[in-house]
């Protein structure tokens, strides 16, 4: 809903690879765990990694789900992930386009 509730949300995650990126998309996606996938490449990462500072190419998954299904996600993504510790952080959806909200809504239905 558009009304301010968290009924919807936006899951950002890493991949070292667009191949991986597609890979755990597509499944999300195929397992109504998220409605949409975006990939965004080209991203630079710098941060620490094991007390040095790291400097990665990475892709960005944009996910969009709901928080009811983030413990599911946070799990299939673990299970495609080539990281030891992926990012998997849910940020909370308080509006949106109704009609997109309600779209989401459709695609999750029989999961969420």
């Amino acid at each position: 809903m558009a009304d301010g509730n968290t009924e919807y949300c936006v899951i950002l995650v890493t991949t070292g690879s667009q191949d991986e990126a597609e890979r755990i998309a597509r499944a999300l996606v195929e397992e109504k765990l998220a409605a949409c996938c975006n990939i965004v490449p080209g991203l630079r990462s710098v941060y620490r990694w094991q007390n040095a500072v790291q400097v990665d190419e990475e892709q960005l998954l944009i996910i969009k789900s709901a928080p009811a299904l983030f413990a599911a996600v946070e799990r299939r993504v673990r299970d495609l992930h080539a990281y030891d510790v992926p990012e998997i952080i849910m940020l909370p959806v308080t509006a949106g386009f109704a009609p997109y909200l309600a779209w989401i809504d459709q695609s999750l239905s029989g999961h969420a």
